[in-house]
């Protein structure tokens, strides 16, 4: 690869990190605007609907649990492309990052399918099944399962290398 391509990528690596905190920072804000900022507020004021109660509140923020999840995941990849725009190896990053994604959506998409649901109706919210067969988080689940085995694979490959390297 020639040094302008290199360049090139680690400039773009550094710029989808950028994009990557954008994305984190600004879906935070709005979930902390919708879970913590307006319903005080209306508690403040003593505007808050008679109509929603908090077991209402406590079931809406579960729902949003997942997204958690998924932002984490954001975080690591976009962690991984700033450490890449910096010069770090490719290899061991993309190893870690791997991982991190995959147990992060992984995580999401289970709690997504089978933990909502269930937490839910312990507190004495919807009523439901056992689980919410959502395709989108059993998908991004199955994806996270093979991200998290794609990273195990890439560690032990750099470290093959590593062995091979040293026999050299």
């Amino acid at each position: 690869m020639a040094t302008d391509d290199i360049a090139r990528f680690r400039r773009l690596c550094g710029q989808f990190r950028w994009l990557a905190v954008f994305m984190v920072c600004s879906v935070a804000a709005v979930l902390v605007l919708m879970f913590v900022i307006a319903p005080a507020v209306a508690l403040s004021r003593g505007v808050f609907p008679s109509h929603v109660s908090p077991v209402d509140l406590v079931e809406k923020a579960i729902w949003t649990t997942p997204t958690l999840f998924y932002l984490y995941a954001v975080w690591s990849i976009g962690s991984a492309l700033g450490e890449v725009s910096k010069g770090r190896l490719i290899q061991p990053t993309l190893a870690r990052a791997l991982r991190h994604v995959g147990v992060a959506l992984g995580l999401g998409g289970l709690l997504s399918v089978f933990g909502i649901t269930n937490i839910s109706r312990l507190i004495g919210g919807s009523q439901g099944s056992f689980a919410y067969f959502d395709v989108a988080g059993m998908t991004l689940g199955m994806i996270g399962g093979a991200l998290f085995l794609l990273g195990r694979v890439v560690d032990h490959a750099g470290r093959v290398q590593a062995e091979l390297d040293e026999m050299i």
